[in-house]
């Protein structure tokens, strides 16, 4: 088996924190390898270091050189000014150079037919006409059709199809992916799945959807508290030695916590001359001491916010209709929410379901019909953009933006600090200034000014992107006893499975 990369005592600090210290791992070819762990264990940042476009503070990465590597970042492509089909053909392949002629001539409505045909004995002669077509159902697939289009003017959602077009196109030896369904309709994702599945392709890889997780992995490396946990097999697989595992950290924990009482006494009592046996058995409780630090059980986010008291009329929508530039979105719809109902929204990008989400929340207005909102509905809007934090605030003063105080479901009130602690911001954290927070932490920080404002009509728009595993999994336990009404726009097959009934899909 051909070794791609070895990491050897890689260790790497953040902002005077260690994210992890003396990892050791290989990637092999043909493995397909899941990277799990919770939101700032530093996945995004093993996996930059893994690319090469990141040094850590200590160990060393070693590549075989004859490799070609591919990542797609979790935030792809800065902002360029350069066009689309220069972005994806800038590989140094001549059938590409080729291929971008031909699409830059076509695409022009002025091109000439002797260069048109030129071209097509040229791409005959490199017997490219195969790769052309496995170009051009890449990028139609992915909704890339536009190639004179420049890079600053596209969205997030439309670089990250760009860079993953590119990729695709390029189709490395090892593919490096953060977060690949992001952005990415249901019908995608499959196609994707079926994708990376033909060959013996290598690849590492972050995502929280678990359907696609189990489809394409069939390894899975663990980071926890700044070790690599390595599982081979699915994420079933892993979570169920995942739970035996921490059964015994539990009862080492407990068993080491109750042992470091008894010598915390003797400590406390000791004589201060020292003799050589004191002091073995003072180094013996240092050891100790580190070792309840490290085996702490983990702690998981806490979700039990207060809902709002809600009446019986909640929204109504009666023959609505919104059209843009000639494009019927909605035409027609009406309908009558009731309590408890849990609605899916699926449809490809572009479809018209942020629109839908804007008229329900009468951000903006119907061309025909009415939307009448209850009185005593509360809307807690997550939205699939997020929040415009300010980067110099701390974490603690954008939750007191919010309140000071908070009540939760079972009727306690707690400070911001304390509602911090449960969303798993600990003291330290939550003075650090938010540009210090990693994508999914940032997330997990919007999903709690969300819920602070004790919603009982719940829309989140694709909550699942860039949460980790963990936090999802609570979020769902969370939603399944929620109350009021839930509004869920989602690409995650599993959640969209779990939670709601019926399902509206956008055309």
């Amino acid at each position: 088996m051909s070794n791609f990369i070895s990491a050897e005592k890689l260790g790497h600090q953040f902002h005077d924190r260690w994210l992890f210290k003396d990892l050791n791992f290989g990637i092999n070819a043909g493995q397909r390898i899941a990277i799990v762990g919770v939101n700032g264990a530093g996945k995004s940042t093993l996996m930059n270091i893994i690319a090469g476009e990141l040094d850590p503070s200590e160990g060393k990465m070693i590549r075989n050189k004859s490799i070609r590597i591919g990542h797609l970042a979790q935030d792809p492509v800065p902002t360029l000014t350069c066009s689309i089909s220069d972005y994806i053909f800038s590989d140094d392949h001549p059938a590409l150079s080729l291929i971008k002629r031909y699409e830059e001539v076509i695409e022009n409505p002025d091109g000439r037919e002797d260069e048109i045909n030129h071209l097509i004995d040229e791409l005959s002669a490199a017997d490219a006409w195969e790769y052309e077509h496995k170009i051009k159902q890449i990028l139609g697939i992915l909704g890339v059709h536009h190639l004179k289009q420049t890079i600053d003017t596209l969205s997030g959602g439309q670089k990250k199809r760009i860079a993953l077009a590119k990729l695709l196109i390029e189709d490395p030896d090892l593919y490096i992916l953060d977060e690949p369904t992001n952005h990415l309709d249901i019908d995608t994702i499959e196609w994707l799945e079926e994708y990376l599945n033909k060959g013996n392709k290598t690849l590492i890889m972050v995502t929280h959807d678990r359907y696609f997780l189990d489809n394409v992995c069939n390894e899975i490396i663990e980071i926890d508290r700044g070790s690599v946990f390595p599982y081979k097999g699915t994420y079933s697989y892993y979570l169920e030695k995942k739970s035996e595992r921490e059964e015994m950290d539990k009862a080492s924990y407990e068993k080491n916590k109750n042992l470091w009482r008894k010598e915390l006494e003797w400590m406390r009592r000791q004589p201060k001359a020292r003799t050589t046996k004191s002091k073995a058995r003072i180094d013996a409780f240092s050891d100790l001491d580190d070792k309840t630090k490290t085996l702490r059980p983990n702690q998981e986010v806490e979700l039990s916010i207060k809902m709002s008291n809600q009446g019986n009329k909640i929204l109504e929508l009666h023959h609505v209709a919104k059209a843009y530039e000639e494009k019927n979105i909605i035409n027609d719809f009406s309908y009558v929410f009731k309590k408890k109902d849990r609605i899916g929204v699926a449809g490809k990008n572009g479809s018209g379901k942020s629109t839908f989400l804007q008229l329900i929340t009468e951000q903006t207005q119907p061309d025909k019909g009415k939307v009448v909102v209850g009185e005593s509905t509360v809307y807690g809007y997550y939205r699939q953009d997020g929040l415009a934090f300010n980067e110099e605030m701390k974490v603690i003063e954008v939750v007191r933006e919010v309140a000071d105080y908070i009540i939760m479901g079972d009727g306690k009130q707690l400070s911001a600090s304390q509602l911090l602690t449960k969303f798993l911001f600990p003291p330290a954290k939550q003075n650090d200034k938010v540009s210090k927070l990693s994508g999914g932490e940032r997330k997990r920080l919007q999903l709690m000014r969300v819920l602070m404002l004790n919603p009982n009509f719940l829309i989140l728009d694709e909550p699942t992107n860039d949460l980790d595993i963990d936090t999802l999994n609570i979020l769902e336990d969370f939603l399944m006893a929620f109350p009021g009404c839930l509004v869920l726009v989602s690409h995650d097959r599993y959640l969209v499975d779990k939670l709601t009934d019926p399902l509206y899909i956008f055309e």
